[in-house]
Parts: structure tokens; sequence; C-alpha cells
């Protein structure tokens, strides 16, 4: 059995269909260049008889994307099948991606059919696939609540009608993982064409178990694994890219390999998050703000000592440039000692333990210390360290006709200078007023606006990250005007710059 998995993206499909993230088709077709270049096997572009846009992507995508094979989504319906096959007219590697509902659920409730009538549609779809390509994937949708017995005998005569890859996904998330692998192991060991077709997982994440289900059904046989960047997806999402594709890499000993260039996992999950308005949480696993922080002093001690102490992955693995160590109230003095240095201090252990002493009152009164905290905890003067570059006037047209343009006045060592641009919203309009008199190339890492409180006239708390050189700038303000928020907290950043 070949040692190679093959990443089935559907971000564009499956990952689509959230409420509230639908794309445009410009969005789609920039977001399958990132996935053709981080290196997934197939892209679902989508399910073209839905709707008009839908048509269209699936064929824009087709003319764009060249690598990657380029599938369309269909019901075990000709016209569905005529459909796609002309959204896929110009894909120059194309798959048709068909199927029919196999559990007792869909055949009695759904479909209002029986066992043997399912199996002659699903025969009947794939061949009729079969006729305007020569690559078609059968989906037994339901196939976690599924007699294994029956599954094997659908699965059996799709590959006998010419289906090239079986889907075999969990669709409600209902099978733990031991169960999906034994479906799988099941399939393998009953049905005797098996070898002339790619079983493919496929398994949504509503009890939480879609990755450990997908890497289930891979030890047990299956070579083909379909996920979305940040496993979004219909209710609770899908078997997450990231996570399959890591768990694979920090695995060796389990011989399985993907093509995909994990270094650009981190910037393609910014991308779909950005694209599709879906901020992603926290402490999701490879791709979260935290996955790579660490607050507690146990633990910032171990990684600075030696990062495999508390991590599996090295960060830069999948993209981002170093773990952070964040200095709260759990931080202990070897957290504290690294940041200081940092800023280049170099305390002794007398002072290092006095300084500690107020870190640590400091810390319980603050969630989170910030650098200007530790310059008044050393006892340099605030006045050495305040910013060199302040923000004296902000103004900024925008409105639904209107390009926007912000225009500002800066302070730069008590000197004044003025800047106007245009941009794609307020906040990117002011950024590029203030990157023309700040000339230092930078490029914005993070962008998080935060509300403290509640209502229209909240205040905004903002964050950024922005890199210059290979170092990591920071920057934070608050204000009730968001887009004045966003640009203190730019310049605080800028302001760090040596």
């Amino acid at each position: 059995m070949s040692d190679k998995v093959y990443v089935f993206d559907t971000t564009l499909r499956d990952g689509e269909q959230v409420p509230g993230c639908q794309l445009n088709t410009l969005e789609k077709i920039e977001v399958a260049k990132q996935l053709e270049a981080l290196g997934v096997d197939v892209i679902e572009a989508g399910f073209p008889i839905s709707s008009p846009g839908d048509f269209k992507s699936v064929v824009e995508i087709s003319k764009a994307v060249h690598e990657p094979i380029i599938c369309a989504l269909t019901r075990a319906v000709e016209k569905d099948i005529e459909v796609a096959a002309d959204a896929l007219k110009y894909a120059r590697r194309k798959r048709i991606h068909t199927g029919i509902g196999t559990s007792f659920y869909h055949i009695t409730h759904k479909l209002k059919s029986n066992q043997e009538e399912i199996i002659e549609r699903a025969i009947a779809a794939v061949k009729y696939a079969r006729n305007f390509v020569d690559d078609v994937e059968f989906y037994c949708e339901d196939a976690g609540r599924t007699e294994n017995e029956y599954l094997a005998r659908v699965v059996e005569a799709v590959i006998k009608a010419g289906a090239t890859v079986v889907n075999i996904p969990d669709t409600t998330g209902y099978c733990l993982p031991y169960e999906y692998g034994e479906k799988i192991k099941y399939l393998v060991d009953h049905v005797k064409n098996v070898d002339r077709a790619i079983l493919s997982t496929h398994c949504h994440n509503d009890l939480g178990m879609a990755t450990a289900n997908s890497i289930s059904g891979i030890m047990n046989g299956a070579r083909q694994v379909e996920v979305t960047i940040n496993g979004i997806g219909e209710r609770a999402g899908n078997t997450s890219l990231e996570e399959v594709v890591m768990t694979l890499r920090t695995r060796p000993n389990m011989g399985l390999i993907t093509g995909i260039n994990t270094q650009m996992i981190y910037e393609t999950s910014r991308m779909v998050s950005t694209f599709m308005r879906m901020p992603v949480q926290p402490n999701k696993a490879i791709v979260g703000r935290n996955a790579f922080a660490h607050s507690s002093g146990i633990h910032q001690d171990g990684v600075l000592k030696n990062r495999e102490n508390y991590e599996i992955i090295d960060p830069q693995d999948v993209g981002i440039r170093e773990s952070s160590i964040v200095l709260t109230a759990r931080s202990g003095r070897a957290a504290l000692k690294h940041r200081l240095e940092v800023l280049g201090f170099t305390l002794t252990v007398e002072d290092l333990n006095d300084v500690y002493d107020k870190f640590i009152e400091l810390a319980d009164k603050k969630k989170e210390i910030k650098d200007e905290d530790l310059f008044v905890l050393v006892g340099v003067e605030q006045s050495e360290h305040a910013r060199r570059i302040q923000l004296k006037h902000l103004q900024v047209i925008c409105g639904s006709s209107t390009q926007p343009v912000a225009s500002v006045v800066i302070s730069v060592d008590g000197e004044e200078y003025s800047a106007t641009s245009a941009g794609n919203g307020p906040v990117d309009a002011a950024f590029n007023a203030v990157k023309q008199i700040i000339r230092k190339t930078v490029t914005l890492e993070e962008f998080l606006i935060q509300a403290i409180t509640r209502g229209s006239d909240d205040i905004g708390k903002v964050h950024v990250q922005l890199e210059n050189k290979g170092t990591l700038y920071y920057g934070f303000s608050a204000n009730t005007d968001i887009v004045t928020a966003s640009v203190e907290a730019f310049i605080d950043a800028l302001s760090k710059i040596g």
C-alpha cells in the first residue's frame, strides 16, 4: 500500500457552507492559488448546480489553478453531473464527486427508498460521470452510520462501475476513532476490488473527533483525507488540514507522508480566516495564537532551556517565527530574565530578585505585563523610552461610494510631518499614510480588535504585531474610535523599532 496520503481540500465547498462566511469568486480564486502553493492534491471548488455563483467559481478556479485536481460536487443526478462537467471544462485535471446517502436514516427518511435501489442509483451515477471524466469519486453519505456489510456492497459496486476514489464520510461526526478505523479496515478486507480505488476519509467534528477519526482511517488503509483549513465547515466543522498534516509529520514512525509545504500553513490559515471573517480560536491546535505561547513559569523555564521540553512542533515548521513567552503572574524568574535581556538589561541575581518581587505584585493587578511595564520596574525613567512617534491628527473620509482616504499628522522626535493616502478601508488608508512618513520596511503580522465592554460606544482595544528585519514588535492602544486606536497601536509598534 502506498505511503502517500493525498490531501483533498474542501475549504471552498464544505468549508464555505458556514453561515456568514461565503466568499466571492475573486476571493475563492486567491484561496485556490494559496492551496495550490500549499501543495494540496485536490481542490473541491464547489457544487456547480447549486447556484450560478458556485458554477462560475468552479470555472474560474479551473482556469487559475494548474497542479491540483479540480473537483466538483454533485448529487447522483444526471443534470447535476452534466452541469459539473460543464463547469470543469477548463480544468487541466478534473474530477466529478458524486454520491448518495447509504445509511438507514438517509435511505428511509430522506430518500424514501431501499438498499437495492440505492445501489442501482449509485452505479448509474458513476457510469454517467465516467462519460465526462476519467476520475470519479463516489461518496457514501452518512457512511459513519451505515452497516459495514451493506457499505461494502455499495463500495464494491461503484468501484466496478468505474469509481477511482470512494469517500467514506462520517457525515454527522458520530463515530468513535476505533469504530471509524474498523469501518475502513472492514472495507479493505471485504471489498474484493478495493485495490482499484482509493478510500477517502471525510470526517465531521460534531463530537470533537474529526481529526482522530481521520487518522484512524488513514492508519487502517485510507489514502485520501478530506479536510478544510482551520477545520471550518458545517455545524462544528470538518477535519482540520493542519492537524492531520502535522500529526503525520510528527509521527514519522507511521511511514506516511503528504505533499504539503508545512511552512505555508500559518499564512494560509490567516488568509482563510481573513477572507471568511471567521477568527481562529486562540487555543486552536497548530494555528491558534496560543498554540506556541507559554505563560506558566515551569513551562517557560523548560522552553527557554530546550524548546522540545514543551513543544512537539517547531513553530517555524508551520510558518510561525518563534514561540512566545507571555509574562503573567504565573511567569517565573527565567522568563522575566529572558525578556529583560531581550530589552537590553543584564541584572545581577540580587537586582533580578528585587525586580521579580515588584513584577509579581504588578502582574497580580494586570492580565499581562508589557515592555513598558518592565522599563518602569527596572527603574528607567519613562521619558527615556517615551514614544518617539506620536499621532497628532487623524482624519478619515470613507463611505459606501467613496474610496477611503486618510490624512495624518505625526510627530517624530518633536518634529511634525503630514501625509495623505488611500486604502482598501479606513484603517488601511491610515496605515498607508503613516508608512509614507515612517519609511521602514515592515510586515503587518497580526491585527486584532477586541471589545472591552458592550454597546455602540464601546472602547476597542487594538493589538498589532509588526515584523522588521526578522524581529517582531508589538503595539497596543484603546479608544472609542477604532480607527484611531488602530493607528495609535501601529505607531506604538513602529516606535519600538530602532
